[in-house]
């Protein structure tokens, strides 16, 4: 039996963008999505803290120590410039090595995005 499990957090970093006119997704500063086990095109849960809004997109590369976080495409629509956001990823895993799987887990800076 698998079961899905939380594999990779970014706990509350700040929008820095939101790009209506791209075809979609959530840029995330390279040095961040190192950090917290995210890879390119990982699909991802973003958490609105300001406005409750809740989606599901896919990753791309940000600018390495940007802090650039920005949402595109239809996206944008849910989210301000200036939001605090909550990003999650998951992953399944057998039962048994779910028990004993660590996600990771980051908290950067929430005003500069960075890593503390």
């Amino acid at each position: 039996m698998l079961i899905e499990v939380i594999k990779s957090k970014i706990h509350k970093v700040t929008i820095t963008g939101a790009n209506l006119n791209y075809i979609g997704s959530i840029t995330i500063d390279e040095a961040l999505m190192d950090a917290a086990n995210l890879i390119e095109n990982e699909k991802v849960h973003v958490l609105d803290l300001n406005n409750g809004e809740r989606l599901e997109t896919y990753v791309i590369k940000g600018v390495r120590g940007s802090g650039d976080i920005c949402l595109n495409g239809a996206a944008a629509r849910k989210v301000l410039i200036g939001d605090i956001i909550i990003i999650m990823s998951f992953a399944f895993l057998d039962f048994e090595e779910a028990k004993s799987f660590k996600p990771v887990i980051i908290f950067p800076d929430t005003i500069t995005n960075k890593l503390i």
